[in-house]
């Protein structure tokens, strides 16, 4: 009997491999010092402890490795495991096992080694996680990455994108391009829904601009139609709403009717500020339709200030015109930069030149396109550096003729400082992540007041130039339009100081005056036109107004209300000052040219004019421009790209408009949206 005793104990403080449970099935999920070793475990089990801290039941003695990190106590009566880190106190008896020991033990706070081996890098959360592979996760974010960067929708079918894909993840099965293109259809109509929940929330009015695109290999004509607001939390927002097929002929009827339905779709036709078109004929008939098929008194004052012309266009078309007369000049210079950079052989010529004589450039040659304007600056900018370079070169390359005369390059200077003027205001109208009404009217007379220099010049191609630059001028800027002039008077660094500044310089004594108070008489209407509905809407702005109490029972009437009903009538026959005046009556703010002045910040936090602050929530919203700062210099318009340009017009503005919605959400220019996760 001893023996067998003995030998009992001898068995529980040698246990055989085999009755040794790991963590999680095995020793791999613990780290190297918390895996008990042999000694350890008979040195843990044969300590000497009472039997009952150290078997259960029928004397089974602790045998899991889970128990070097728990001591077993028995508190009122109950068996608990202490965590040996956190002190925390879970089951012990032996009914409970151990599997929620391990569990605890897995995601202790306070332990301080971890097992890191099962865990993965997650990049939406900058942390360790668990992964679990999701294939709809993964279509989802397929379908994403097609839109985002233009890939074509056949892509998944590719053999070296399937072997691709099955490295990374041998579970993934690569759908065909005909789902791809049913996910991408779902996350356009998904992304649609919220964003038009977005706009109806949105209090303010939007800003319309189209842009006309160009499909180049099936010359078919779309519209962009994008709309400009600023959200509840003052941040200037943008999106592209329709990217429509327009059949021809594009006629006014025809763009009326395109534009009118997507008005009318997405409940803007109620909401809409301005409309920034090209200045083409067609769109001046334009306006006139859409005028008589949507109620005007949805507009401001009628619709009189619906129409705004693009900036970037007009200064396109002023520069072009200009660049026309001394086409022979720039011409020569464009010759040379093309023969220098047709080879190999000729760069490395050229720069073994630049070398020899010293220039101080390190740019090199840039050949531009005749449809974009920019190009030919940044072309003449580059080429004048390396004037000596090119008169030397002449003399060792018997093929070089086209060569610049010294007239040429002086035109050429003076042609550069004058477009730097256009570059950098057309870079500054352009701008989609400012406000740039506020910016219209000062760059304009900047340029007028240029042009006006330019034409007193001593050299007659100069003189030339700027005599066709100054026909388009007067063609489309002859008068100030009047919602510009409004944003204006609303930036607080100006006010109607700029006007008083500026107008005698473009104009007479006497039509300045008039110019201005045009401007003023403006600001008024629009003004008493939102101080309507300020009050409408239960604001206080303009006026006081007596509220008849609801209370019915004369013992509960306020005691003072016969003081209101006196208030009330005798404010009916008192003079006031209106915001607007208030407004104007303060000191403009100090311009500061080393610190840029958030406009939209100063009108958020100006609380005491709840009035002005919705007039110049909607005003500065206006786009000036109806293209981005890349195609704002060309006149050749814009193209859908190869990829995309054989597919389907539904297929094409799901892919254009998701594209949009998908980068604004990237770019975390969000407004109340929300994580999801579609259901293919």
């Amino acid at each position: 009997m001893t023996s067998v005793n003995a030998h009992t104990q001898d068995s529980m403080c040698n246990p055989s491999p085999s009755s040794q449970q790991p963590i999680d099935g095995s020793p791999q999920n613990m780290s190297a010092d918390e895996i008990p070793t042999p000694i350890e475990s008979n040195q843990m089990n044969c300590t000497g402890e009472s039997e009952e801290t150290l078997t259960l039941g029928r004397k089974r003695s602790l045998t899991s490795v889970v128990w070097n990190h728990f001591k077993r106590e028995k508190i009122d009566d109950k068996w608990k495991a202490i965590c040996n880190f956190c002190n925390k106190k879970l089951g012990g008896d032996t009914k409970n096992g151990t599997k929620h020991l391990h569990d605890h033990f897995k995601i202790c706070p306070l332990r301080k080694t971890r097992d890191i081996r099962q865990s993965f890098f997650m990049p939406k959360t900058d942390s360790l996680g668990t992964y679990t592979f999701n294939e709809e996760v993964v279509r989802k974010e397929m379908a994403s990455m097609i839109i985002l960067h233009e890939y074509p929708l056949n892509m998944v079918e590719h053999f070296g994108f399937r072997r691709f894909v099955a490295s990374l993840q041998p579970l993934c099965k690569v759908v065909s391009r005909n789902t791809v293109k049913s996910d991408i259809m779902k996350i356009c109509d998904f992304e649609k829904d919220k964003i038009m929940k977005a706009f109806d929330k949105n209090s303010s009015k939007f800003a319309i601009t189209t842009d006309m695109w160009t499909a180049n290999n099936q010359k078919k004509g779309y519209m962009a139609i994008t709309a400009h607001f600023i959200d509840e939390s003052w941040k200037l927002q943008s999106r592209l709403v329709r990217f429509i097929y327009v059949p021809c002929p594009h006629t006014s009827a025809v763009i009326c009717d395109a534009l009118v339905d997507c008005l009318m779709d997405w409940n803007l036709d109620h909401k809409l500020s301005t409309l920034t078109l090209d200045n083409c004929s067609t769109n001046d008939a334009l306006i006139n339709d859409i005028l008589r098929k949507l109620d005007k008194k949805a507009f401001w004052l009628d619709g009189s200030l619906l129409h705004m012309r693009c900036c970037a266009h007009i200064l396109n078309l002023i520069v072009r015109d200009g660049l026309d007369v001394i086409g022979n000049g720039i011409g020569r210079i464009r010759s040379s930069v093309a023969f220098w950079v047709a080879t190999p052989k000729r760069c490395e010529k050229f720069k073994e030149t630049v070398f020899q004589i010293k220039v101080q450039c390190s740019r090199n040659l840039i050949l531009d396109c005749k449809t974009r304007w920019n190009s030919t600056y940044k072309m003449l900018d580059v080429a004048i550096c390396y004037k000596d370079v090119f008169n030397r070169l002449k003399r060792r390359e018997p093929l070089y003729t086209s060569v610049p005369t010294e007239e040429d390059w002086e035109n050429a200077k003076d042609i550069c400082a004058k477009l730097k003027l256009f570059n950098n205001v057309t870079e500054l109208f352009s701008g989609t992540e400012y406000p740039t009404a506020n910016l219209y009217f000062p760059k304009i007379c900047e340029i007028r007041l240029a042009l006006r220099r330019w034409i007193n010049s001593e050299k007659p191609t100069i003189v030339d130039m700027t005599t066709k630059m100054l026909e388009k001028f007067e063609k489309y800027w002859s008068q100030i339009n009047g919602i510009m002039g409004v944003a204006t008077v609303l930036d607080p660094r100006y006010k109607l100081k700029l006007l008083h500044y500026y107008f005698p310089l473009l104009y007479s004594s006497e039509d300045a005056k008039k110019e201005i108070e045009r401007i003023k008489e403006i600001c008024v209407d629009l003004v008493n036109e939102y101080s309507v509905k300020f009050r409408a809407s239960g604001g206080i702005g303009g006026s006081f107004q007596y509220v008849e109490s609801s209370v019915t029972n004369p013992d509960e009437v306020d005691s003072m209300s016969n003081y209101d009903k006196f208030v009330a009538s005798e404010t009916e026959h008192e003079t006031f000052k209106t915001e607007l005046d208030t407004y104007l009556e303060e000191r403009v703010l100090p311009r500061n040219v080393n610190v840029e002045f958030d406009i939209l910040s100063w009108w958020k936090n100006s609380l005491k004019y709840p009035i002005l602050q919705m007039v110049a929530r909607d005003v500065l919203a206006i786009p000036i421009s109806t293209v981005a700062f890349e195609s704002a210099f060309s006149t050749s318009g814009r193209f859908v790209s190869p990829h995309r340009s054989r597919l389907h017009h539904d297929t094409l503005e799901a892919l254009m408009c998701s594209q949009d919605w998908l980068w604004a959400a990237s770019k975390g220019i969000q407004f109340n949206l929300c994580i999801y996760v579609l259901c293919f």
